[in-house]
């Protein structure tokens, strides 16, 4: 599974952090806000419940009262019910008489006890409180108060509290985000510059002022970059150096090689088998002199032109003697390609002749574009690279197992090096896989540029 990348760890820090604060404010506030009104709904409902209890208590204090004109006198609205228990009988408002069936059992024996109480229980309209005041020794006076209103309110309360936690979540993730991306923004730079780097550009380099807190990291990084510098200046100069001083004795070598293999008829067989071995490891040599002379000279940056890649191809294939038609280009493709013609020729040419090589021959070279990317695929019909290989085949003076194993010893492993190098200096990247069918498909991908 892929790993978060470091804005997106924060952002998620940040909004994770938000929900858990605000969650936990919203709970607290929630649950302090219904407290603070559910004990302020039920003071109100006993304040309410004591002075109508005074006036049923007046109401009962003549000789032959009525009892159910008494409790319809009281003005208890739609939200509440009362009723009374008097000498063993319960008396109501007309259909409010059944409200007597909601009372608790043990209120109603702690209120006929003579002490008055009051509690919450859940009627067929939702939550309410039941108060009870014994009136004397033989009558209890009882208050059913709805609280739905109450119990709307705190479902409303609820719904806001949680649109502001999420409001604050996604105020924290979109905090992280930007702190993130302004944490991550001066990394860029160092990206950017790594990039020109690979490129072959050499000259980037940071500032240690835009940033202060990563003064350090860019004067390191710049020292690095110097130091790197030097060292390929030192490895291509060493590395032509080399090659131009062993030019003349080969060209001599080759010379004398070149004499000896015409006369070679002259001979005897082992002295001809020697002229020939000598023409042979000579050229040979040459061919690797002139690869360390071009790798000596690839690490410089490109100079790209617009070249139909298609003809380039054509072009090489006529040059190494192969059949142009395995050059083929995918429909609605621009063969138009910015590119720097004398190494992508190289670029081909080595392809070519690795595969003549090592893959019996070249079979396609295929012409292609997706997305931002120019495509160019050249397949063989050889054994393919091994998995183990892919990684460090296009390094120098590498061969792959399977050459190894047939005892081929043409070529020193520069070829795909120097492939690597010139798509390198392209901004662009090289990669071998295996190909539908068997054998090995070595693929260049080019960003696409305007021209």
């Amino acid at each position: 599974m892929k790993r978060p990348g470091l804005r997106a760890r924060v952002t998620a820090g940040f909004a994770i952090g938000a929900l858990v604060v605000s969650a936990a404010v919203a709970l607290l506030s929630y649950q302090l806000t219904e407290r603070f009104l559910l004990q302020e709904r039920e003071r109100s409902a006993v304040r309410a419940t004591y002075l109508e209890a005074g006036i049923v208590r007046a109401g009962l204090s003549t000789d032959h009262p009525d009892i159910a004109a008494v409790l319809r006198a009281l003005d208890t609205g739609g939200k509440r019910r009362a009723v009374l228990f008097r000498d063993g009988r319960w008396y109501g408002r007309n259909a409010d008489f059944g409200t007597k069936s909601t009372i608790p059992l043990d209120l109603q024996d702690m209120v006929n006890g003579g002490q008055p109480g009051a509690q919450r229980i859940r009627i067929d309209t939702g939550p309410a409180i039941v108060v009870g005041v014994p009136l004397d020794a033989s009558t209890v006076f009882y208050v059913v108060d709805s609280m739905q209103e109450l119990n709307r309110s705190l479902q409303v309360l609820a719904i806001i509290i949680t649109l502001v936690a999420a409001a604050t979540t996604a105020g924290g993730a979109a905090l992280g985000w930007y702190a993130a991306r302004y944490v991550v923004r001066p990394m860029s730079y160092v990206v950017s510059a790594a990039d020109n780097i690979s490129a072959g550009d050499f000259t980037a380099r940071l500032d240690p002022g835009t940033e202060p807190d990563l003064a350090r990291l860019a004067t390191s990084f710049n020292k690095m970059v110097d130091q790197l510098s030097a060292r390929m200046q030192r490895d291509r100069r060493f590395a032509a150096d080399v090659s131009h001083e062993l030019r003349s004795p080969l060209q001599t070598l080759s010379a004398a090689a070149s004499v000896l293999l015409r006369q070679k008829d002259h001979m005897s067989g082992r002295a001809a088998a020697a002229a020939v071995l000598v023409s042979e490891e000579a050229e040979r040599f040459q061919d690797l002199v002139t690869d360390l002379l071009e790798l000596s000279r690839s690490d410089q940056p490109a100079e790209p032109e617009p070249t139909d890649i298609a003809e380039l191809a054509r072009g090489v294939c006529r040059t190494q003697k192969i059949s142009e038609g395995i050059v083929t280009v995918r429909p609605g493709t621009d063969v138009i390609w910015m590119i720097d013609r004398r190494r992508f020729q190289q670029i081909l040419a080595n392809l070519i002749e690795n595969a003549r090589h090592h893959g019996g021959g070249a079979t396609a070279i295929d012409i292609g574009q997706r997305d931002e990317s120019w495509l160019l695929d050249v397949d063989d019909e050889g054994p393919g690279v091994s998995p183990l290989d892919r990684a460090i085949i296009f390094d120098r003076f590498v061969r792959g197992r399977t050459a190894s194993a047939r005892g081929d010893n043409d070529g020193a492993g520069l070829g795909l090096a120097i492939v690597h190098q010139h798509v390198t200096a392209h901004a662009g990247t090289v990669t071998v896989t295996d190909r539908p069918g068997g054998g090995a498909r070595f693929r260049i991908a080019l960003p696409r540029t305007s021209q």
